[in-house]
């Protein structure tokens, strides 16, 4: 489709609902990467003013969860408008890496090198432009399926060993710099510097730039044949067929969406609350034992000793300092202070304390042994003491 303006014709690239898709997806993305890069580089001096500028880390986590869930519903949007493009309008699947974008790549490449006198002719899309789309492709497989691990830690848990958690998070940290950099280096690079191509804020493109990077598709614009139409019936047909596919389709990737977002709170929101029974106590003394050597959970238990140290090394990797399930396990005051659910536990009370109900239960991602337990009870029932 061309559009006159003055004598130089212009041709449509988007449309409305194209650039609206890209701008929101292009948000989220920012959004993203925003609030991620602060929380993988925490100690950064950027990325403690990012932090303290919107509002302190549990603003930038729900402000990350927002931006992700965005993104998942812009995903959704764009798979069913490629089904109907595909399925229904029958448009040729132009986005597809063919044996011509192989050959393209390297004549590029020799071309830039001086070796090549011939810049390639490329069509709808060229190989850069597939290999991004595709890179976002595999990049959102990547995010979705690690950022639904750290998000759902529990549930992930009951299906693969803890260790997956902390993968998931160092595979999350490194795809998301991946793609950051990948933006900023290739894609604004070759889009917005190298050719400044404003097509997806317009939606149209000259018939001088078509010439320069769509030759191919140019040449079909001008011969009719770039997008075939189709006879009113037969669309009518396939749209009864296809519409119905989508939204079941449709239901189910957000029934997804949903249980990926509130599928779990934490390990501490979805624990019943455990039985609690009178502790027997005997009306005449035990006679004293010999003397042999106490068992560790017996012992006063404070946190500046084997408490202090138990909680890292078992919990650490889930509830360290940075932890990504809003409560931290790493300092008395953390310990003492709870997460976003609450406190978890309640000194003097260790059958009563959230904590000990869910290592009581067992099969956690941090499971303490059953001695390491008793003596956490030991230390909640004498008041939790720091010292």
């Amino acid at each position: 489709m061309s559009q006159n303006k003055g004598t130089s014709p212009r041709y449509l690239r988007f449309t409305l609902a194209q650039r609206i898709e890209h701008l929101v997806m292009l948000l989220s993305f920012a959004t993203l990467g925003l609030t991620g890069l602060p929380q993988k580089f925490p100690l950064a001096s950027a990325s403690k003013l990012v932090i303290s500028l919107l509002g302190g880390i549990e603003t930038v986590r729900f402000i990350h969860h927002t931006a992700a869930l965005v993104m998942m519903l812009g995903t959704i949007y764009h798979i069913l408008g490629a089904g109907y493009k595909i399925f229904v309008l029958r448009l040729p699947m132009t986005m597809l890496p063919t044996f011509k974008d192989v050959k393209d790549a390297f004549q590029a490449f020799f071309y830039n090198l001086g070796l090549n006198k011939r810049f390639p002719q490329m069509g709808r899309y060229t190989f850069e432009e597939k290999m991004e789309y595709w890179a976002f492709v595999w990049g959102a497989i990547v995010m979705g399926i690690t950022g639904f691990m750290m998000w759902n830690p529990i549930t992930t848990t009951r299906f693969l060993p803890g260790e997956f958690i902390p993968a998931a998070k160092a595979a999350h940290g490194g795809e998301a710099l991946l793609a950051i950099l990948a933006i900023i280096i290739w894609h604004m690079y070759g889009v917005h510097i190298k050719r400044f191509n404003k097509a997806m804020w317009t939606g149209y493109l000259s018939e001088e730039e078509m010439l320069h990077e769509h030759p191919l598709e140019l040449a079909d614009l001008k011969a009719g044949v770039a997008k075939p139409s189709v006879e009113p019936k037969t669309l009518r047909r396939r749209q009864a067929i296809y519409f119905p596919i989508a939204a079941i389709l449709a239901i189910v990737m957000l029934a997804g969406v949903y249980f990926f977002v509130f599928g779990e709170t934490t390990a501490l929101a979805i624990a019943p609350q455990a039985e609690t029974a009178p502790i027997y106590a005997p009306r005449t003394p035990t006679p004293q034992p010999t003397a042999t050597a106490a068992p560790t959970s017996s012992l006063p238990q404070v946190w500046e000793g084997a408490i202090g140290m138990l909680f890292p090394q078992r919990c650490g990797l889930c509830h360290g300092a940075n932890s990504f399930t809003g409560l931290s396990l790493d300092t008395y005051t953390n310990v003492l202070a709870g997460g976003k659910n609450g406190v978890v536990v309640v000194p003097g009370k260790s059958a009563e304390s959230p904590l000990v109900i869910l290592q009581a239960q067992g099969g956690h991602g941090g499971q303490l042994t059953l001695e390491e337990l008793a003596m956490v009870e030991a230390w909640i029932d004498a008041g939790a003491p720091e010292k």
